[in-house]
């Protein structure tokens, strides 16, 4: 079973993992929608995405960013 629009914090791995020298809070939710949706593991209607799940997606995405480059 794949990735859903809800599996937030299992996408932002996911993004930060597939691109990881890109800053979420400069990618558009357009282009976001087009990362998550190219994603191997996501399996949900690209159809199925709103402002809030991909402001949910870009928060977490951000989080992981901003510890990985503390590490």
């Amino acid at each position: 079973m794949g990735l859903k629009w809800e599996d937030a914090e299992d996408l932002a791995l996911a993004l930060a993992d597939e691109h990881e020298e890109i800053d979420p809070l400069t990618v558009r939710f357009t282009d976001l929608h087009r990362y998550v949706t190219a994603l191997d593991e996501f399996d949900d209607d690209p159809k199925a995405s709103n402002e809030g799940k991909l402001e949910a997606i870009q928060m977490a995405w951000f989080e992981e960013y901003r510890d990985r480059k503390d590490d």
